[in-house]
């Protein structure tokens, strides 16, 4: 179930899930959203189940599948230990893990991608498996050959079956195994970038063509040659030659004409879709979901929602802690750095926006000889407020290592958009189209625009601009996989940027 997403938008999702449902029962059904059970939503695009089998769990199976042959391979015996650990690694994987693909690419093109990717994501889960078990102090219950082994070989063998699995499908379908006809209803902007998307997952089926109202001069060029009709034939056409699925991309204010379809199909066994075009709306996480059999369409929500929130908040409580403890000793000696070079307290505490726009303290090392809070002044270059230890901290970052404690309270998070002073959120929220949006978020002690170049002063509204643009893009592709990777990177840009002053 998703969590109340306004008023405004809730709204619109429900007008449109009363729109699909007199599509779908021209007349009134007594009781149709009386019930949890009465809801006629359900997830899936209709693929085979072998396929959705192997994308689902293919890569977790082999990760504990490798740990079993590691641990055999080597003499030990697979204890409750080991399958502990493989219950994690299954969890784990199935999160972080991009699920196998299966278009169609050339084979080098498919090998060097499937490789890189499998590593850099594995290389994220052995990165979380070891910092669990150092926490836990679980490291002693496993034989450390065993471990290397198994970090070693899981990443070739998820490539190996991977693309032996594309093998099997793609024989699969030459040889007649997977026969599934498609037919594509409109031969709109979305109609033609579905058939592009399905001809890349054959083991979905092959589109025949399309159908369409419009003359041919009205239609894109690429698909004049596939038309197979006209509205009024689809349902002979479906009949005759046992059409397994129908995509009706048609503009979802086409009500009467989708409801003439749908009855025409009535006596027809192909599945139908009804693909709605959403390229007009600024989508954030866009996704399905249901209030008591009432269906919903987000448009704008959190990555956070369920369970991913959970993996989120447990990943920084786990991390931050684990770094707190590191670097324990050197914030003690930046604190009593601070307190001998200049008069003032050791912290600086600042108002920012963090989620859902609520005010919090954030903790930083003081690195001027200032305290403000309402002020909109950025630190620039050579600026006098700065003092010689906080020049250093702040070009090294170490004035940000008190915010751990903002983590471990819950203010913050390890990776998000990073937060600004009140005084400038309320400024630039009225100058740049989507600022807000980032606090659906906690902020975060680094970020996408942090390690792409938009780190330091962001004076000028151009750059704050382009620091929002890869805030949203984080939201709208975030994974444990992707904090984990801009944990690593922003190592190196601290290391080697010149920017924060």
């Amino acid at each position: 179930m998703l969590p109340p997403l306004g008023e405004s938008i809730l709204s619109k999702s429900v007008n449109l899930s009363r729109k699909f449902s007199r599509l779908v029962h021209p007349k009134p059904v007594p009781g149709m959203y009386q019930t949890h059970n009465s809801s006629w939503m359900r997830a899936g695009a209709g693929e085979a189940p072998v396929i959705a089998l192997l994308t689902r769990h293919l890569n977790p199976g082999i990760a504990v599948l490798t740990l079993y042959v590691a641990a055999l391979t080597l003499g030990q015996r697979f204890t409750t230990s080991y399958g502990f650990l493989a219950i994690l690694t299954f969890v784990l994987a199935g999160q972080l893990m991009t699920r196998p693909q299966f278009e169609v690419v050339s084979r080098s093109m498919m090998w060097r991608r499937d490789l890189g990717r499998v590593l850099s994501e594995w290389g994220c889960v052995v990165v979380l498996l070891t910092l669990f078990g150092l926490l836990f102090q679980l490291a002693a219950a496993y034989e450390r050959s065993v471990l290397i082994t198994w970090f070693v070989i899981t990443p070739f063998a998820l490539v190996l079956v991977q693309e032996t699995a594309r093998k099997v499908a793609t024989w699969r379908r030459r040889f007649g195994a997977i026969r599934r006809r498609l037919v594509i209803v409109g031969a709109t902007k979305i109609g033609c970038e579905l058939a592009a998307r399905l001809a890349r997952e054959p083991w979905i089926g092959s589109v025949d063509g399309f159908f369409d109202d419009r003359q041919p001069a009205r239609m894109p060029r690429e698909v004049r040659s596939r038309l197979l009709g006209r509205f009024r034939d689809l349902a002979e056409y479906a009949r005759r030659n046992q059409v397994h699925a129908i995509y009706v991309c048609v503009p979802i204010m086409a009500q009467s004409r989708i409801r003439s379809l749908l009855s025409d199909l009535r006596d027809s066994t192909a599945s139908i879709y009804i693909v709605p075009d959403l390229s007009a709306y600024d989508l954030l996480q866009a996704r399905f979901g249901e209030i008591q059999g009432i269906p919903l369409l987000a448009v704008r929500e959190s990555p956070f929602c369920g369970t991913t929130g959970i993996l989120k908040r447990v990943t920084d409580v786990v991390l931050a802690a684990t770094a707190l403890l590191c670097v324990a000793p050197l914030m003690l000696l930046i604190a009593i750095a601070i307190r001998r070079s200049s008069p003032g307290p050791v912290i600086f505490q600042q108002r920012r926006y963090g989620l859902d726009s609520t005010e919090f303290l954030v903790y930083k090392f003081r690195t001027m000889t200032v305290c403000e809070d309402n002020a909109i002044q950025q630190a620039t270059r050579d600026d006098p407020r700065v003092t010689p230890l906080g020049r250093f901290l702040r070009r090294s970052s170490l004035d940000e290592l008190p915010q751990l404690f903002n983590v471990l309270k819950g203010n913050m998070s390890l990776v998000g958009p990073r937060p600004h002073a009140v005084a400038h959120n309320e400024y630039y929220r009225k100058l740049v189209s989507g600022y807000m949006v980032r606090h659906k978020v906690r902020p975060g002690m680094t970020g996408l625009a942090q390690v792409n170049g938009q780190r330091g002063n962001t004076g000028s509204l151009q750059k704050m601009s382009r620091r929002v643009q890869f805030d949203i893009e984080y939201l709208n592709n975030w994974s444990i996989g992707l904090d984990l990777r801009i944990l690593l990177k922003t190592v190196l840009v601290v290391l080697r940027a010149r920017r924060a002053f």
